[in-house]
């Protein structure tokens, strides 16, 4: 293990490491809610843990977390891949897809490309943590991505702020 990537085996003290690192997390951070394929990343900003709990449990508690906090809200992502796999290929793929369009009801998910979405989240693991929760599930192209972003500043608001300082 390299010194600069931190990986812990928190089976069960997941939602401890969750709570405790949330409120060090701001603008441009990622929680990724990983299935067991997930590659162990080496860039240095990236922390992995192990989480012994069904995947969507996970994905639950970190909505739960985040609905907690005003200082940050998630940009939630999922893989495009995910829509075309196949119950054949993948069982169970199709329960998966149900819970998590229940789990996520309501909120704005953007689909992307896997590689899209990996290479947004190496470019922040550079510079920014990225905390990754690996959950025991063997279903392919299921993570989620939470990019985080400013609980109480928008995209409007910087564009008020920059024209005002022209």
């Amino acid at each position: 293990m390299s010194l600069t990537t931190a990986t812990v085996f928190a089976a069960d003290n997941w939602k401890e490491t969750l709570r405790k690192e949330l409120p060090l997390l701001g603008h441009r951070n990622w929680i990724v809610v990983a299935d067991a394929a997930y590659p162990l990343q080496t860039a240095p900003g990236i922390e992995t843990i192990c989480a012994d709990a069904d995947q969507l449990t996970v994905v639950k508690e970190v909505l739960a977390e985040l609905a907690k906090t005003r200082h940050v809200q998630p940009n939630i992502m999922t893989d495009a891949e995910m829509k075309f796999v196949a119950e054949k290929n993948a069982p169970g793929i199709g329960a998966y897809r149900d819970g998590l369009a229940q789990v996520l009801a309501g909120r704005a998910a953007q689909v992307l490309p896997h590689e899209q979405i990996i290479g947004q989240l190496d470019t922040a693991g550079k510079t920014f943590k990225v905390l990754i929760i690996k959950t025991p599930l063997t279903i392919p192209y299921t993570s989620v991505f939470f990019q985080l972003e400013c609980g109480y500043w928008n995209a409007d608001s910087e564009a008020e702020l920059r024209q005002a300082m022209k």
